[in-house]
């Protein structure tokens, strides 16, 4: 009877061992590598919360962004300025005239709302 109890232990035992080594059991330099890939992962997840309570810095960031589109911003606009300029002197006398016309329009219709009155 002892004898069937050890082979059924044995059984079980090499049973387990064929279970594991299907399931990919892993030597020593494979579970290195997990424990150092591991450690990395952690190692960055550390750093990013490290990043997230750095107040000082994130606003000192989003200062720096904003500061960088202002100029951007800026160098656009004095492109277009600039750009602008150019089409207004190549048709500066046709925006004179139709200027001057605007004027005295507004000035005759002025002139014929005090004499209405």
């Amino acid at each position: 009877m002892t004898h069937d109890v050890r082979r059924a232990g044995s059984h079980l035992d090499a049973d387990a061992e064929a279970a594991a080594a299907g399931r990919g059991a892993k030597g020593p330099d494979e579970l290195r590598r997990e424990i150092e890939r591991t450690r990395h992962e952690l190692g960055d997840t550390v750093a990013e919360l490290a990043d997230k309570m750095d107040v000082k810095g994130r606003a000192r960031a989003r200062a720096d962004d904003l500061r960088d589109r202002a100029g951007a911003m800026t160098v656009q606009m004095r492109s277009s300025a600039a750009h602008a300029g150019e089409v207004g002197m190549r048709h500066r006398k046709p925006v004179m005239i139709a200027g001057a016309a605007v004027g005295a329009a507004v000035a005759a219709g002025v002139m014929l709302r005090r004499r209405g009155c």
